[in-house]
C-alpha cells in the first residue's frame, strides 16, 4: 500500500489525510481500546503509511526471500554519517555507532554502563517514563529535577540539576528535543548543561529520538554531543528514525558514543543480553536516512497544522491549557483547571484515551499524540470538549 499519487510538475505528494484501518494488525496502540468507541492516542507512533521509499526497499528485501543473520550494512552507516553531517554539521565516526534493537534498551544499557550499583542518575521531571525506570532496572538510585518553564517552553531547571549533583552522581539522562513538553534546546542551554556535566566529570545520555521532528520554524536541533570535543567524550547520543517515519515496530536504533572506553562498557553491558538489529529493520533505516526527507518534510507541514489546529481548540475549552511547543507529535495538555481525581477516566469515558501525565511524574496533564489524520483529530478534539462541559455541568 503507498501514499504517494503524482502532483503537477513531476514531484510527488503523499496523502496524510489517508485513513488506514489499524485494528486487526496487532497494533498496540489501537488494541488497548479494542471493541471500545475509544480513539487511542496515546502511545508515540503515528497513523499515517510510511514513506513509499520505505515500502519499496523492504519488498524489494523480502523478495530475496532469505532472511538468516545480518550485520549492520555499510550502506545504512554511511546514510546516517551523511544525514547527520547534512542536517546538524555534526562530524561523526563509523566505529561510533552501536546498533540497537530500540531505544529504551539504550537508556537501560546507558544506566548499567556509567557509574557503580546504587550511584545516582539525575533524571529530568515530568519525562518519559523509561527515563525514570531505566536506572531503577540497573540497581542505580534515582534523582529527579523537575522541568522548569522558560517563556513558555519546557527545560531543564539548571539550578536545580547542579543542587542536586552530589559525590554518588554519575550520569545525567537528558531528552532533546524535551518528552512530554515538546521543546527543543537552545545552543545555549545545552552549553550550559555541557558545562555543568563537564565541571562535575559526569556523563550525559542524550535521548534524541524526535530530532527529526522540529515543527515550529527557524528553530534548529543541535546534538549535545556535537557542541565541542569533551561533550562529544562524555555524552551517549541515542536516535532512531522510527518516530518520524513510523517504523517503531521494525526495531532499529542507534548509540553514537564517540569515547572508546565508555562505548567498550557499553557493547560489554550488551553483550548476551541485548539482540541484533534484524534484517528488515536494518532495510528499513537505510531507505530513511537516505530517500525520505521530502517526505518527512511533507510530513512536519501537516503536523504543523494539526499542531496549530490543536493550540487553537484546546484554549478554547474551559479548564484547559495547551502551550506553545516546537516539537514532535505529542501535546502536553494542562488539565489542572478541571480539578479532576481521575483524568485519564474522564476522557477515556468520552471516548478519547490519551496518555496519562501521572505516567510521566504529573498527574496534571495529559499527553495527546496528534501523529493522526486531521478528520481523526477533529473527532478527538469534539469528544474531548464533550468530556470538559459534562464535568462542568
Amino acid at each position: 500500500m503507498s501514499n504517494q499519487h503524482p502532483a503537477p510538475g513531476g514531484s510527488n505528494q503523499f496523502d496524510f489525510d489517508q485513513a488506514i484501518d489499524r485494528s486487526s494488525s496487532a497494533s498496540q496502540k489501537w488494541l488497548k481500546y479494542h471493541d471500545q468507541d475509544i480513539l487511542p492516542m496515546w502511545v508515540a507512533d503515528t497513523d499515517f503509511v510510511s514513506p513509499p521509499a520505505i515500502l519499496d526497499a523492504l519488498k524489494q528485501r523480502i523478495d530475496h526471500g532469505v532472511f538468516g543473520y545480518t550485520l549492520p550494512p555499510q550502506e545504512l552507516t554511511d546514510a546516517v554519517i551523511e544525514h547527520l553531517h547534512s542536517n546538524y554539521h555534526w562530524q561523526v565516526e563509523s566505529e561510533w555507532l552501536v546498533w540497537l534493537p530500540g531505544l529504551v534498551c539504550g537508556l537501560n544499557l546507558a544506566c548499567r554502563s556509567v557509574g557503580e550499583s546504587q550511584s545516582e542518575v539525575i533524571s529530568p521531571k515530568p519525562i518519559y517514563p523509561p527515563f525514570m525506570s531505566s536506572p531503577r532496572l540497573s540497581d542505580r538510585s534515582l534523582v529527579q529535577v523537575a522541568m522548569t518553564l522558560v517563556d513558555e517552553r519546557w527545560v531543564l531547571d539548571f539550578e536545580a540539576l547542579e543542587n542536586a549533583i552530589t559525590d554518588q552522581t554519575s550520569l545525567v539522562l537528558f531528552c532533546n528535543p524535551q518528552n512530554p513538553g515538546g521543546s527543543c534546546y537552545r545552543r545555549q542551554e545545552l552549553e550550559r548543561l555541557m558545562e555543568i556535566c563537564q565541571r562535575h566529570d559526569l556523563i550525559l545520555c542524550s535521548d534524541e529520538i524526535h530530532c527529526d521532528l522540529i515543527l515550529e520554524p527557524g528553530v534548529k536541533h543541535i546534538p549535545a554531543a556535537s557542541l565541542s570535543l569533551d561533550a562529544a567524550q562524555r555524552t551517549i547520543t541515542l536516535m532512531a528514525p522510527s518516530k518520524t517515519y513510523n517504523i517503531a515496530g521494525l526495531g532499529c536504533s542507534l548509540a553514537i558514543i564517540p569515547d572508546k572506553q565508555l562505548r567498550q562498557r557499553f557493547m560489554r553491558v550488551r553483550k548476551g543480553i541485548v539482540p541484533d538489529v534484524n534484517l528488515l529493520g536494518y532495510t528499513a533505516a537505510i531507505a530513511a536516512y537516505r530517500d525520505c526527507d521530502e517526505w518527512n518534510q511533507q510530513q512536519l507541514n501537516y503536523l504543523r497544522g494539526n499542531r496549530d489546529y490543536l493550540l487553537e481548540q484546546i484554549n478554547q475549552i474551559p479548564g484547559l491549557k495547551l502551550l506553545p511547543f516546537e516539537a514532535t507529535y505529542l501535546a502536553w495538555i494542562d488539565v489542572s483547571g478541571l480539578g479532576l481525581s481521575n483524568p485519564p477516566a474522564v476522557f477515556e469515558a468520552a471516548g478519547v484515551g490519551m496518555s496519562p501525565g501521572a505516567d510521566f511524574g504529573d498527574k496534571n496533564y495529559m499527553r495527546l499524540n496528534f501523529g493522526c489524520p486531521r478528520p481523526l483529530l477533529e473527532e478527538a478534539v469534539k469528544r474531548i470538549t464533550t468530556a470538559v462541559l459534562k464535568n462542568n455541568t
